[in-house]
């Protein structure tokens, strides 16, 4: 009899399992959240439209073919997208440790600078590509990993915000990379030859392979942007640095009461958080623009922050997050020409989308969802500043 119960015990623990797993996975509100922002952001959008004297609807199918009317407006569109990804990644990255990385903005600035001036060595253009192209993309890593690292130092050395002090980067390095690239007394890095500010031109054999001949161009570089969004998660859930990565932006105490080095991990997490941002200039240096002007990331990496709200965080959400916020800049300027409506409308729906996000109870409010509280179901929601992980 007590084996009978001891089988029966084990098959309903088992059954029990098996369904607290079935409602995890079919858990959408996650995902249907951001959704239906993006849905009432759209609705709101439509209403500045009209209001302007617009047609939303005409404005929106407008948008939707400069998105996606033709192979040549997709290419450009996914291309637009690709260094959003890398920013946002960023971003999120800084975000699973607690940090936010306010300096993205600075780090793609070196880091494309750092790249684009080890791209014109002679030691780079006598290289075939299988050399080049690793040793531009590297050194725009370390160009973007010294840059994001040093206020990580900053946080654990002295305690100095890395908000502040990534703020305060960020200014230094436009004007220090506008020197650099603008000065003609001396020359510095600018090309004698542009009749525009720039930097000489990529070697050729340090040029990432074109996929499609859109504008800006369509490269491998995409793919080796979501590839890294694979890497990153991979290193956050299945690695012993991604647990204390994480326990670090859960909490630090009790991070530190369990022996982990939380000041180690900060300055880590920086460094890594900028050498995504250095890693991604340098692919759009070598892959998109063959050169660097500042101008060129202007805005990214503020957009990135941004996209890891949308995202939660998430490296693979981060994916179409990017290339939704991409392709929308991408299509803006066809919704102008043709149906008359500013550019500037889809920054505003744009910027809604991140506002419904952050403020969820007005998307819940609207469409009527419940909220699901931590531990509903079996889930535990781990955040940091609101910031799912």
């Amino acid at each position: 009899m007590s084996e009978q119960q001891s089988l029966n015990d084990k098959i309903d623990q088992g059954m029990s399992g098996l369904h607290e797993k079935i409602r995890q996975s079919w858990n959408i509100q996650p995902v249907l959240v951001p959704l239906l922002a993006i849905v009432l952001a759209v609705l709101v959008g439509g209403v500045l439209i009209l209001i302007t004297g617009g047609n939303p609807v005409e404005a929106y199918w407008s948008l939707l073919r400069g998105m996606f009317g033709s192979p040549d407006r997709i290419a450009s569109s996914i291309s637009r997208s690709t260094p959003y990804v890398g920013s946002a990644l960023a971003v999120a990255f800084a975000f699973k440790a607690g940090l936010f990385n306010i300096g993205v903005e600075g780090q793609l600035l070196v880091g494309g600078t750092v790249a684009a001036w080890a791209a014109t060595w002679h030691f780079v253009g006598a290289s075939p590509g299988i050399i080049a192209i690793p040793f531009v993309l590297f050194a725009g890593l370390v160009g973007g990993m010294l840059y994001g690292g040093f206020p990580g130092w900053l946080r654990a050395r002295t305690g100095a915000h890395e908000v502040i002090s990534t703020i305060m980067l960020n200014n230094i390095a436009i004007l220090f990379v506008r020197w650099l690239v603008n000065s003609q007394d001396p020359v510095v890095l600018r090309d004698p030859d542009s009749s525009v500010p720039r930097t000489r031109p990529v070697a050729a054999s340090a040029r990432l392979t074109e996929l499609w001949d859109s504008t800006p161009r369509l490269h491998v570089g995409t793919v080796i942007m979501i590839l890294l969004c694979f890497l990153v998660s991979f290193l956050l859930l299945r690695t012993a640095f991604g647990f204390e990565v994480r326990t670090v932006g859960a909490n630090p105490f009790a991070a530190k009461y369990a022996g982990m080095s939380v000041n180690r991990i900060i300055v880590l997490v920086m460094a890594l958080s900028g050498a995504i941002a250095g890693f991604t200039a340098a692919i759009e240096v070598s892959g998109t623009y063959h050169f660097f002007q500042p101008g060129i990331l202007a805005g990214i990496g503020f957009d990135g922050i941004a996209i890891a709200l949308l995202a939660r965080a998430n490296p693979f959400a981060i994916i179409p997050a990017a290339f939704l916020w991409g392709s929308m800049l991408s299509g803006a300027g066809l919704m102008q020409q043709e149906a008359g409506v500013s550019i500037d409308v889809v920054r505003i729906v744009l910027s809604l989308v991140l506002l419904f996000v952050a403020a969820d109870a007005i998307v819940r409010y609207v469409f009527r969802l419940k909220k699901v509280t931590p531990g509903a179901h079996g889930t535990a929601v781990a955040a940091t500043g609101g910031i799912g992980k």
